[in-house]
């Protein structure tokens, strides 16, 4: 009987709500408040630039206005797609995305395994001199050779002008595989233990144990890979001259820095030719953003938890 009152006591003061006085009621306004002004700071560039590829060209160019948050069109211009139908009918620029999307996958997946594996050795626990080597690869991280030197080194190695510079360049970073050996490091010891006496060497204990557990982390890291990647454009500025090489960002700054890119759009029926400059450039902006987009609501489930398990604790 005692036992049931207490089990009913504990039970009614978990379903007790908690007071809303004033001040609590106003923290809950505040934060409400403070967060959707926050979204709306985030939110507002991109909206800017989607509107605004959609909107009527001569309206675009005539708007003196701020942020776009709706199309400019009215009953004698009406809005328009023709930027995006141009943007897909641009050899140059379809070819930058294919190079952007070899690029960003084939360096992504390298990145990852590189540093999978670079975490899982410096993981090792009771390994000879690894404190020493884990300094050493430290000071990577403050200091580097410089562009002369590495590019000389690329120079000599013959990949320069190539694609595989473009992905060996930035193709293992030591924070990322700081934040890799700290997941593998909080992986019970005993899981290891057991499969070497079982028979299993390091590369079955790192890709059949190891990695599958610390699989949030390694998504994270392959978001920020893939992103590095994907942005990546003075390695392409530095060491590529075929334009049959270059990645989107390069002909993206053709097209938003420099206009020189628009030469190539074919915009002889489009009617005022400069009228349609700023509608490319959005529409590229667009087009360009559009991937990363699409992939980041996949990772993000894994983001928080891969962080913070593969954070360095003190």
């Amino acid at each position: 009987m005692a036992k049931t009152d207490k089990l009913a006591e504990i039970s009614e003061k978990s379903n007790t709500r908690i007071k809303e006085t004033t001040g609590r009621i106003a923290f809950k306004i505040f934060n409400t408040v403070l967060m959707v002004i926050i979204a709306f700071v985030c939110l507002a560039p991109l909206l800017h630039v989607l509107f605004a590829s959609v909107s009527n060209p001569t309206l675009l160019t005539q708007y003196k206005g701020g942020i776009i948050l709706w199309p400019l069109y009215d009953a004698a211009h009406s809005a328009t797609l023709k930027g995006y139908s141009s943007v897909l009918a641009n050899s140059s620029l379809i070819r930058g995305y294919a190079n952007t999307f070899f690029y960003v996958g084939t360096g992504t997946v390298l990145s990852v395994i590189f540093s999978a594996i670079g975490g899982y050795c410096i993981s090792r626990r009771n390994t000879l001199w690894m404190k020493y080597l884990v300094i050493m690869m430290t000071i990577t991280m403050f200091f580097a050779g410089g562009i002369v030197p590495t590019f000389m080194i690329n120079k000599a190695l013959g990949i320069v002008n190539t694609r595989w510079v473009m992905i060996v360049m930035g193709l293992m970073s030591f924070f990322n595989m700081i934040i890799v050996r700290t997941a593998f490091q909080a992986i019970p010891a005993s899981l290891e233990e057991s499969a070497q006496l079982d028979g299993a060497g390091h590369l079955t204990i790192l890709f059949k144990i190891s990695f599958p557990l610390a699989k949030a982390t390694m998504a994270v890291i392959a978001l920020f890979y893939a992103v590095g990647k994907w942005n990546e454009y003075i390695t392409a500025q530095i060491y590529l001259t075929d334009r049959a090489l270059y990645p989107l960002q390069i002909i993206l700054r053709e097209i938003i820095v420099q206009s020189s890119g628009t030469n190539e759009f074919n915009l002889s029926d489009q009617g005022n030719y400069s009228e349609y400059k700023k509608l490319l450039q959005y529409s590229t902006i667009i087009f360009a953003t559009l991937p990363i987009l699409c992939m980041y609501p996949f990772v993000q489930k894994y983001f928080v938890k891969g962080v913070m398990i593969g954070s360095i604790k003190g």
